[in-house]
């Protein structure tokens, strides 16, 4: 398949991105319906199957998570210094579809929390490399295009898998090891489209070649534009926390039990519906513009939840929360793929996945401290201030993005 396309300003968006980048996308899909069809089972079948403690979830997840992001630093670098993405995308793809029988396998608790540090490896390598993958195939006209279809698809797979878990536990009768077995398809189906679907596109021509991408000398040559971009984004990560916050914030405000996967349902179909088209809309219009409305999003959403008093009002915030989400997370990274020197791309997108999953774990932490000493409301008016003041930082940010380009 090539990822070469027609870039010429005529047809429809999405006809003009290359063919790469849906395959990119649909690789993204296939590999997020297979995990989270296991993850959103997992802690139940660690604590009622293998007789795990809540705190053995806590650590295996900990752990997971802090393992995806150091290693996307390094796999990010290491893509720059050979010159090439794919061979670390799809290892990393690999790694995650190797895994996935071994849930089904698995006798013990040890032999989940390998399967899960090995899974996460593999998500961290192939992380940046996958970014910057997409970075070097889309036409610089239709780069917001092409990182919002992927983010689209990637989100889509984060709302089929945990309903195809529920559908197939009914179908299997709460038989988790039939439904761990499913799941192992789509994980080798996005290997094999990867492997054979996407075509590394020839490196451009005066490239210099990178020995040393996490020398201070390489890290300086990212420029200040690209570091002021990382920053917004860290003191924007402050402001969106942990989704199981809106679980909390659901279920608190009477949600049963039994629907409180819902609300992730619902977060992801609004994320997955405005993905593509906000990221279409930034190669038309300022980019900076696009995340202005996406913190505004976010600020609404955090407002409704803050005060909405039935479920019907969490049910808004939670939609206006995905739309955020939409409007925000791939044009994150189209900022950083259009302020980032070509040949540190993979170091790029490494360092910004390790700031900003950084700032996640601290937002998290100070929203769980002031969901505790204050109520609700304290958490997601914290969050409204945090957009706030990342609002602010946009402004000198546009600027510097507009001598970027005219340079």
């Amino acid at each position: 398949m090539s990822n070469v396309g027609p870039t010429a300003n005529s047809g429809p968006v999405w006809r003009r991105i290359p063919s790469g980048i849906w395959a990119l996308g649909f690789v993204s899909l296939l590999m997020d319906v297979s995990s989270e069809m296991i993850h959103a089972l997992l802690p139940v079948y660690l604590v009622v199957g293998l007789g795990a403690t809540a705190l053995t979830v806590g650590i295996i997840e900990g752990i997971a998570e802090a393992t995806a992001s150091i290693t996307k630093i390094f796999s990010g670098a290491l893509s720059d210094r050979i010159g090439r993405r794919k061979e670390l995308a799809a290892l990393g793809y690999g790694l995650a579809a190797v895994t996935k029988p071994i849930f089904p396998l698995a006798p013990t608790v040890g032999w989940l929390v390998t399967a899960r540090f090995v899974d996460r490896i593999g998500k961290g390598i192939r992380g940046a490399p996958r970014d910057a993958l997409v970075a070097d195939i889309s036409p610089p006209e239709l780069r917001g295009a092409s990182f919002g279809l992927r983010q689209s698809l990637d989100t889509v797979g984060a709302f089929l898998g945990p309903l195809l878990a529920i559908g197939l536990m009914w179908l299997f009768a709460d038989d988790f090891v039939s439904v761990f077995w499913v799941a192992v398809i789509p994980a080798f189906l996005a290997f094999g489209l990867i492997v054979f679907a996407v075509r590394e596109p020839k490196r451009q021509e005066g490239l210099r070649q990178v020995r040393n991408p996490l020398s201070r000398r390489e890290l300086a040559l990212l420029g200040t534009t690209y570091w002021w971009v990382v920053a917004v984004a860290a003191v924007f990560t402050l402001a969106r926390f942990s989704e199981a916050f809106l679980i909390l914030r659901a279920e608190g405000t009477g949600l049963p039990l039994m629907l409180v996967p819902a609300v992730l349902v619902v977060m992801n179909v609004a994320y997955a519906l405005s993905a593509y088209p906000a990221g279409a809309l930034s190669d038309r219009m300022d980019r900076v513009t696009i995340l202005v409305i996406g913190l505004g999003l976010l600020i609404a959403a955090d407002l409704v939840l803050a005060f909405a008093p039935g479920l019907f009002g969490i049910a808004c915030g939670v939609v206006l929360w995905g739309l955020h989400m939409g409007f925000t997370q791939g044009l994150l990274a189209t900022l950083i793929a259009d302020a980032a020197p070509a040949e540190l791309r993979g170091t790029a997108f490494g360092m910004f996945n390790l700031v900003t999953g950084i700032a996640l774990l601290a937002a998290s932490v100070i929203a769980g401290a002031l969901w505790d000493s204050v109520g609700p409301q304290g958490t997601f008016l914290a969050g409204a201030a945090f957009s706030g003041l990342t609002i602010i930082g946009l402004y000198p940010l546009r600027r510097r993005l507009g001598a970027h380009k005219r340079g």
